[in-house]
């Protein structure tokens, strides 16, 4: 028998890491051809980066070694192939998967201890790779293969997936790992392939083809089954566009909560979804919901600007659409998020801030935010594009949030942009400090009916809301300034290359997003964090020359504070007296009323255990944002007194 090693390092999150997905779709293919079954074993295999010179080792007598590779594994995976073919010569190499370049010049130069990068889909490839090995070893003839001294015509893309063997429902999964105590697995899965998008920063639709294919829904509808019989906790949706196919995947949706609220597996599920969303979505998103294992749903912009979005190909929904789009999903009770990335070509620091402004007019749940890293098959990391728009990039250690600080092995590097022709570095920088804002304070809640506060009463744009917080963070002591000192040096060590993992002691053995980091601290005394909104009041005021009261300033402190999910409180009912009517404020848009009243809310997260709280707060309820509430699900204590309406003084510039 020919002996096969195969790799697909990952990182683990918590208990959980990933099976070797790709490697196991690729040996369910080659067991379903009984002629190579007979002549080809599968070892193990290799997945956990902490046992990488134990791997080393098994490989000394083996045949051929399949190497799955992204850019979270590439150096690990590198390491392993070079170390393997100093022990063992005679071992064939072979490189797959979204990390292998297609502008390959010089690669063989760099990896000489690599026999065969594969391009493409590689199930069909990798067949006749076999085939050619068990005969005349010339490759010459198998497509999309390349080699030291020769490259292929590309191999067709595969139309039928159905001839593609479940890697689930043949326990090929469970073939090639070991059950481990201590250790869940979590499940890649793929209903459809390609893209029908061409997004510049992306290499999806270039990895796959652009032509959408999916599976039939009897082998999806068991494979959900395999799932919950295997208790996996986590399904990680690999297509591009979960949604697209819009009744098939309500069908899905359906039976995974039938199969959830019966099995309580999975426990979740996380989709990228349609690229262009629309209310036709929601029923999908609702049935995912029914049944407990919905985070949110994605309303993806990457960039508000009309210029960058060209630059980019980024087919956008208009911006009035997307407006429309989250209240849709607000009303029907679904949470949201979008994404926005920074460094983008077109786009500039005000362009940037313009979006952000933007985005906080809606009514969009959660936003995340992030550097624009250049993949190496994506459009963008053509020489060409990279000289128009004066790409600089600098190779960053890879920052994978909310993996262990532990087990980690060799490092990963990706390359993000530092600058373009549009936006300098130290401009970026300044982008850096309104994406934190904007991510800490406003989406996660922090300092959000602040801003809205100033918004509705004076007209306050928000972003001019966060520039000031920017301004009372550089000249004053504040838990906030203690924190903006933090990002500061996080900001300039990531731009120079050392990367974007944050680790702190107090909160967890986790690599944190640091704005959950920021969060999670400046959340942890309620009182000092109320006694420092209050002096930022006092100095929106004094800028503005606003007339607000002490009295409502205060209160509205105190509101702040309270909607937000804090760890000294494990109360089942959150419940807390103001002078105004604050909910009727900022839900309905009315005149702000002096009149008191009670609310109350059920209490989120409830957890003992300061570090699990810190993980079920703002890392597992980020999504569903159970951090903190939102004013409409505010319950009231009815009160007699009587109400009268706040007067508003006259104001004789409003900033807009």
């Amino acid at each position: 028998m020919i002996k096969v090693n195969s790799s697909q390092f990952n990182y683990q999150y918590g208990d959980q890491i990933h099976f070797p997905y790709s490697i196991a779709t690729l040996v369910a293919y080659i067991k379903s051809k009984q002629d190579l079954a007979s002549q080809f074993t599968f070892e193990k295999a290799f997945v956990f980066r902490d046992k990488i010179e134990e791997y080393i080792q098994q490989c000394k007598d083996s045949d051929i070694l399949l190497c799955s590779c992204y850019v979270w594994n590439w150096e690990m995976t590198t390491y392993l192939a070079q170390q393997v073919k100093k022990l063992n010569p005679k071992c064939l190499i072979v490189f797959g998967g979204p990390q292998i370049p297609e502008l390959s010049d010089g690669f063989f130069d760099k990896y000489p201890f690599i026999d065969i990068i594969v391009h493409g889909e590689g199930e069909y490839t990798l067949e006749n790779i076999l085939r050619t090995y068990l005969g005349d070893k010339n490759y010459l003839n198998v497509k999309g293969v390349e080699t030291k001294d020769f490259r292929t015509p590309p191999q067709e893309r595969i139309n039928d997936l159905d001839g593609i063997p479940s890697p689930y429902l043949t326990n090929t999964v469970w073939d090639l790992v070991d059950k481990v105590d201590g250790v869940r697995w979590i499940a890649s899965w793929e209903t459809n392939r390609g893209c029908p998008y061409q997004c510049t920063f992306c290499d999806w639709g270039s990895a796959t083809f652009t032509k959408m294919r999916k599976w039939e829904e009897n082998r999806l509808f068991k494979e959900i089954e395999w799932f919950a019989e295997n208790e996996i906790p986590y399904i990680d949706c690999c297509d591009a566009n979960f949604g697209i196919y819009q009744d098939r995947d309500l069908r899905l949706a359906t039976k995974l909560k039938e199969i959830a609220l019966k099995t309580h597996y999975p426990e979740r599920i996380r989709p990228a979804w349609a690229k262009n969303s629309s209310e036709k979505i929601i029923p999908i998103a609702k049935e995912l919901q029914a049944g407990g294992i919905l985070g949110a749903v994605t309303l993806a912009v990457q960039s508000l600007d009309a210029d960058t979005l060209n630059i980019i190909k980024r087919a956008n929904i208009k911006f009035d659409k997307f407006s429309d789009l989250t209240t849709s999903f607000k009303l029907a009770g679904i949470p949201t998020y979008t994404e926005i990335i920074m460094g983008l070509p077109g786009e500039t620091l005000e362009s940037y801030k313009n979006g952000l402004e933007n985005i906080a007019n809606t009514k969009i749940g959660i936003v995340f935010i992030y550097n624009c890293g250049v993949l190496p098959n994506a459009p963008m990391n053509v020489p060409e594009y990279r000289h128009k728009y004066s790409i600089e990039t600098v190779r960053s250690p890879i920052m994978l949030v909310h993996s262990s600080i532990h087990k980690r092995g060799i490092p990963e590097y990706e390359e993000i942009i530092v600058s373009t022709s549009t936006c300098s570095r130290d401009e970026l920088k300044e982008v850096y400090l309104y994406s934190w804002s904007f991510l800490t304070l406003h989406s996660l809640g922090i300092l959000k009916h602040i801003a809205e506060y100033y918004n509705q009463r004076y007209g306050l744009q928000y972003i001019k809301f966060y520039e000031t917080l920017l301004e009372f963070c550089r000249t004053g002591e504040s838990v906030f300034s203690q924190e903006f000192k933090k990002i500061v040096q996080y900001r300039d060590s990531g731009y120079s290359g050392k990367g974007w993992d944050h680790y702190d002691a107090n909160l967890g053995e986790i690599n944190w997003p640091i704005e959950e980091a920021s969060w999670l601290r400046l959340s942890y005394d309620k009182n000092q964090l109320q006694t420092s909104i209050q002096s930022l009041l006092e100095f929106v005021e004094n800028k503005y020359h606003y007339s607000s009261s002490n009295q409502t300033l205060s209160d509205l402190a105190k509101f702040q504070v309270f909607l937000l999910t804090t760890r000294d409180n494990k109360d089942e009912t959150k419940k807390e007296s103001f002078e105004y009517d604050w909910k009727s404020f900022f839900v309905n848009n009315t005149p702000l009323k002096e009149t008191s009243k009670t609310y109350y809310y059920n209490n989120r997260v409830r957890e003992e255990d300061s570090t699990t709280w810190n993980y079920k707060v703002i890392w597992y309820g980020r999504r569903s944002q159970d951090y903190k509430c939102d004013p409409q699900n505010l319950q009231e204590e009815y009160h007699k007194e009587t109400t009268k309406r706040v007067q508003i003084e006259p104001i004789s510039e409003i900033v807009r």
